[in-house]
């Protein structure tokens, strides 16, 4: 099989040649220039021979044509941070202005896609990575946006609008550029953020709007999200989604009890995510601290806990842009078991 067959084989729920694997982690030195980052992803995936590739803009495109002002180092292991909110005041969320997905810091990574798709080897699924509209008004507000909901809803719910109607827009010229898929990631459907009634209103609402304008367009959709003691009960197994990806080697649910609750395949498999020790934040990232037999016995630990079926191996969240050569080597051997 190539790889797009055999990516295929495990949306449409049928037997691959092996594991389809990919890892993906923040371009953090190319992210600012399509070009460059469009030549660095295609070049990883064919290096390391993963069998697809998540789509690496960096995390806070969405904000920047909104007004938000970001720190760019444009340096490995320095990924854009936010430096001022785009929203200060409840005014400026009746105000937000609906923009164009084709152009600004939006249109950077629509010419991403189109760049990708044509340096990439053939046969080389790519999805683009898009984000919930209130995980980018998470961002566009530096969190605010989590009690101003609480006493401004009217307001807040016209921000959300907009940010679907560009969110969509955005998705619709990535089509054109075409990739095969998105990979939708939500950050606030955990509940140290939201009740599940509020996130139903401010969230499910918009995700599902947002997912309804390409899951019939495209074949490779991936829902990922993000963080420790989430819905996925509530909410992750009943979005429209070909692939599900959450942090399972970190919380609930693991691979085995997620079998049991749904027939969707996976992402999932590595140890990848961010843990509070003593208050503060630490990577728990196996592919950078692990050694190359520890990453194939895990990634294989993985695989007996559904068989093999239903499965790609991915991370539950970005691996470290320093992991060794070797590791990520040991990543793409794991699969041939």
């Amino acid at each position: 099989m190539n790889r797009e067959e055999r990516v295929r084989a495990v949306v449409d729920g049928k037997v691959a040649d092996r594991v389809p694997v990919s890892v993906w982690y923040h371009f953090s030195k190319y992210d600012q220039d399509p070009v460059s980052l469009a030549d660095a992803e295609a070049e990883f995936v064919d290096h390391y021979d993963f069998d697809f590739i998540k789509m690496m803009p960096f995390g806070n495109y969405g904000i920047q044509d909104f007004g938000a002002k970001l720190n760019i180092y444009c340096q490995t292991g320095k990924p854009v941070t936010l430096a001022e909110p785009g929203i200060h005041t409840i005014e400026d969320y009746k105000n937000l202005p609906v923009i164009s997905g084709l152009q600004g810091t939006y249109g950077k990574q629509v010419e991403f896609a189109r760049l990708l798709k044509q340096k990439v080897s053939p046969h080389t699924p790519i999805i683009q990575t898009i984000f919930s509209p209130l995980t980018t008004l998470h961002k566009l507000t530096g969190g605010k946006v989590l009690t101003d909901l609480k006493e401004h809803p009217e307001e807040v719910h016209h921000a959300l609008s907009v940010i679907t109607e560009v969110t969509n827009d955005f998705i619709r010229y990535n089509i054109e550029a075409g990739v095969d898929g998105f990979f939708f990631a939500t950050q606030d459907a955990k509940k140290e953020l939201l009740d599940l009634e509020t996130f139903r209103k401010f969230g499910e609402k918009y995700d599902l709007q947002v997912m309804n304008s390409y899951v019939e367009k495209t074949w490779f959709n991936v829902v990922h999200i993000h963080g420790l003691d989430v819905y996925y009960k509530e909410i992750f197994f009943n979005y429209p989604a070909a692939v599900l990806n959450w942090h399972d080697r970190n919380t609930e649910p693991s691979l085995k009890k997620a079998r049991r609750m749904t027939d969707t395949p996976f992402l999932a498999g590595i140890r990848a995510a961010t843990k509070l020790v003593d208050g503060k934040e630490v990577r728990d990232d196996i592919v950078k601290d692990g050694t190359p037999d520890e990453i194939i016995a895990h990634i294989h630990e993985a695989i007996d806990e559904v068989d093999g079926k239903g499965l790609m191996i991915g991370p539950g969240c970005v691996v470290a842009q320093d992991c060794s050569e070797e590791n990520l080597k040991a990543v793409r051997k794991a699969v041939e078991y």
